[in-house]
């Protein structure tokens, strides 16, 4: 997949294409239909299949007090675009010079002039340009072909990158992940910690998330991921205040459940991404570390027997 992170990068050959506009944060069950429909869609007519979002999110400088917590960094986006077959994503810098942008303008250099659009697949409440005043009456009556796609949903639930955020933010990534077919992941730097766990409880990853969105404190099981080896294993992680030993400050402390013999030595992984699968209880203070350590332990275990049962949950392509 090709990414441009400006229109400039995209070559004057480019396209056709069949484009998705949208921020998909999340990529939710109705994102991924959007997406697949255009990778069906360009297939069938000889196009590049092609998403069009923006980055900062548009509330970040519009209306910064209301921008909501992102669920997935642009990466993460990025990669789940890829997954589903995406070829080429023009990531279009959101600032205020193209926040003013009418909605003329934008069919024209963007859509027509960059992309070289013939059809364009967005949700049937989709508003675009100079105070939003554009929508897909608009796109039409530029001469582009317009498939709205219909809201699609899980369990009676509105698929909603907003729902989902609620989800996470409550503890329910469970629920969150079926709205999104794969798992909620936090990913970032692996940082060093004051080396409490490896001295009195168990030895632990300490994660610097760079998503914005982090979910309810408490203990998770999850699954950890060597970003540069691709390495997988089973894990359990703390999100939390670690109030047994009163240090205040939020930490995100994955133990793997199964670490190979140098992993906290010259070989521990420089970045990580951790997917959360399950909740196992909230964080509580403990009477010492050695209790502490003996309810991890416990959590281990039942964080070991849910994935025996679950296997390896299948990523959706």
């Amino acid at each position: 997949m090709t990414v441009f992170r400006a229109p400039g990068e995209v070559p004057a050959g480019f396209g056709p294409s069949v484009v998705a506009i949208g921020n998909f944060d999340g990529l939710h069950v109705g994102h991924r239909e959007i997406l697949r429909r255009v990778v069906a869609l360009a297939r069938e007519r000889g196009c590049v299949p092609t998403v069009l979002t923006f980055h900062p999110h548009p509330a970040r400088l519009l209306a910064p007090e209301r921008a909501p917590k992102l669920i997935a960094t642009l990466d993460q986006r990025l990669g789940r675009f890829a997954e589903v077959g995406i070829e080429a994503v023009l990531v279009q810098p959101f600032t205020l010079e193209f926040a003013s942008w009418t909605p003329g303008h934008f069919c024209q250099a963007i859509l027509a002039d960059t992309l070289h659009a013939r059809c364009i697949m967005v949700g049937g409440d989709f508003r675009f340009g100079y105070k939003q005043s554009g929508d897909v009456a608009t796109l039409r009556a530029h001469g582009f072909e317009v498939l709205p796609v219909e809201e699609i949903g899980t369990a009676g639930i509105r698929a909603s990158s907003t729902a989902i955020r609620a989800l996470i933010a409550s503890g329910k990534v469970s629920r969150a992940r079926r709205m999104m077919l794969a798992p909620f992941a936090l990913e970032g730097l692996v940082v060093h910690g004051r080396g409490i766990g490896r001295k009195l409880t168990v030895p632990t990853l300490n994660l610097a998330a760079e998503n914005e969105l982090l979910p309810a404190t408490g203990v998770y099981v999850t699954r950890t991921r060597d970003e540069a080896t691709n390495t997988r294993w089973a894990s359990i992680t703390n999100v939390g205040y670690r109030p047994t030993f009163g240090d205040g400050g939020l930490t995100v402390e994955t133990y793997l459940l199964d670490p190979p013999p140098a992993l906290f030595q010259a070989d521990a992984p420089e970045r990580i991404e951790v997917e959360f699968l399950a909740r196992v209880r909230g964080e509580r203070k403990f009477d010492s570390p050695e209790a502490l350590k003996a309810q991890i332990l416990r959590d281990a275990g039942a964080a070991q027997r849910f994935h025996r049962r679950a296997a390896d949950l299948p990523r959706v392509k």
